[in-house]
Parts: C-alpha cells; structure tokens; sequence
C-alpha cells in the first residue's frame, strides 16, 4: 500500500499491514475509559523520580476512574533483566498503586517490524552506516537529541544489512502528512515540530526498534489515552505524533510532568547512582507515606521539580 499525498493517508483506520495487529483492539473509543501507563526500562533499580512519575501516571489515571497500565520495555539487549521487572512490581506495590500490565516490548517485535515495513512501502525510510562520530563531526545544527544528522545517506546506494540503522526521511513526511498538532494537559495546544530532530532512527543495529517507534505503537496497542511522562521528554512528543498520523494510529492526549533534578540541574538518574526505592522498601519505611510525600513534592534535600532539564523545554 503506498499513498501519494497527505489526503490518502488512512482516517480513523490503520494501514493495512498494521490493522492486523489489532492496535486498537483496547482504544478507548470503544472501552470509554481514561488509560495511563508507566513504563520502565529493566536495566537497573527504579528510584524516587521514576516513583514520581508513576504516581502522576496512577493519579492521573484515577482521577477519571481509569486505567492506570505498567508495560516494560525490555529491548535493550543484555542490559533488560527480568529481575529488575520483579523489583519495579514490588516497588510499585510498597508505594501503594494499582496497575493492570501489558505485554512487555520483548513480546511485540514482529509488530514493530511490520509498522517499519508500512513506512519501507510508503518510501518514508532509508538504511544508513553512519557512526556517531561521522555525525557529530558533520552535523550542522544541535536537536534535542544532540547532533542533527544532516541525512548523509538519504538517497545514497546503501546496501540494506544487520549492520544499518534504518532512519525516517523526516522532509518527505512533514511534506506527506502537512502541519500536524497536538494537545498537552499542561502546556495546550501544540504545533508538531518533528523537523527539530532531523532524520531519526526507528530501527537500531543494538535494539530492535528505537523508542520513539516502539512507545508510539505500544501506546496505540495499550489504549493509552493520557500520555504522561517527563518534561525532559516533551520534544519526543513531536515526533510521536508525526508517526501517529503516518501509521493511521489514534492521537492521545499529553501530559508532560516536571521531573525530579539534583542540586544541579540534572534529571536523576541510574547511572549517577540516584538512590534506590528498593533500599528504602528494604529499610522498612512506609511505601505509602513516601508517595505521599512525593504527593505533596517534599522530597530530600537538593532534590527539588524542574520543568527543564538540560536547557530543553
């Protein structure tokens, strides 16, 4: 199936190859239901601002008598453990919430494959070998992800292989879907500026799909109709909502919350060793009086709520 202008693309329906994954077998048109989600990466122990973020999720979803949903993203290679899942449900429950899960990442792959095939007939993608040294030493223009790759393999001869990435020609489809919008809780109304990240990847060489491809579907296939998540993921939303209209796949709301930082100015994080709530549920404190507490934003000292992070609004 291929369309040739913005007008043939599918309403209130999906692409052909993509309708038979039963992507809105659970969409709230039919169920009449609010559906949030928190969705975790199982590559080391959930801390204070990933609880934030789910309760925002929880309470969010709560407040309409919804759905508050939990879906692990575990495609990334060796790194996902299935024993950092386990943590993340019993740090839930300490915390008090309730969730329904959803199938994990891992078990959706085909689906992701089958969406990057729709794009690959639409001509809306292309292979490319590039390192990120080769971009970051050519690239023109910073984007929110970093350096813009200035399309360097866009319409060269580039053998497709396991050892490409597969990116989105971002300029044909701003062109094939025209100017889109969307709607944050918090912000308003929103014109999708996808452009700003250039060409980006959807299929990685180390992953099987990139997130921006992945949560987009999951989001459609899950019924999520309030997208929560952090400030520092606001731009993705413009790039969320190009993919929306090119796969025909419903729109949902935002709702992008301020996210917990150091004394700093950066997000917490894993890697810098922000501290476990698994420690904290182990030392015996009331899981329930600390969401209340991150409720009430009073967190530990140099920990405070910014709705910037690394200069990115």
């Amino acid at each position: 199936m291929t369309y040739g202008s913005a007008t043939d693309l599918p309403a209130q329906r999906l692409p052909e190859r993509v309708a038979v994954l039963h992507l809105w077998r659970t969409w709230p048109i039919y169920r009449r239901m609010t559906a949030t989600r928190f969705a975790p990466s199982p590559n080391g122990p959930l801390h204070i601002g990933h609880a934030y973020a789910a309760i925002i999720a929880h309470d969010r979803a709560l407040a309409d008598q919804g759905e508050f949903l939990l879906r692990i993203e575990d495609i990334d290679g060796a790194r996902s453990r299935a024993e950092w899942a386990d943590e993340f449900r019993e740090d839930l429950a300490w915390l008090g919430l309730t969730w329904r899960e959803v199938p994990a990442q891992s078990t959706r792959i085909g689906h992701y494959r089958d969406a990057l095939d729709v794009l690959m007939t639409m001509g809306l993608v292309y292979p490319c070998r590039c390192t990120r040294a080769r971009i970051a030493r050519a690239a023109i223009r910073m984007g929110p992800d970093g350096p813009v790759y200035p399309s360097t393999c866009r319409g060269a001869s580039v053998p497709a292989g396991p050892d490409v990435v597969w990116r989105l020609d971002m300029e044909q489809a701003i062109a094939l879907t025209g100017e889109l919008t969307w709607h944050d809780e918090r912000r308003g109304a929103q014109v999708a500026r996808p452009g700003l990240f250039g060409d980006v990847v959807l299929w990685r060489k180390d992953a099987p799909a990139s997130y921006h491809l992945a949560a987009t579907l999951d989001d459609a296939a899950d019924g999520v109709s309030v997208v929560t998540r952090g400030a520092d993921l606001f731009a993705a939303s413009h790039v969320h909502r190009l993919l929306q209209a090119l796969l025909g796949l419903p729109e949902p709301l935002w709702h992008h919350h301020p996210v917990l930082v150091e004394a700093d100015g950066r997000k917490l994080a894993k890697r810098r060793g922000a501290d476990a709530i698994a420690e904290r549920r182990r030392a015996g404190q009331d899981g329930r009086a600390v969401a209340d507490e991150l409720r009430a934003a009073h967190f530990d000292t140099g920990i405070s709520l910014s709705e910037y992070v690394n200069g990115l609004p």
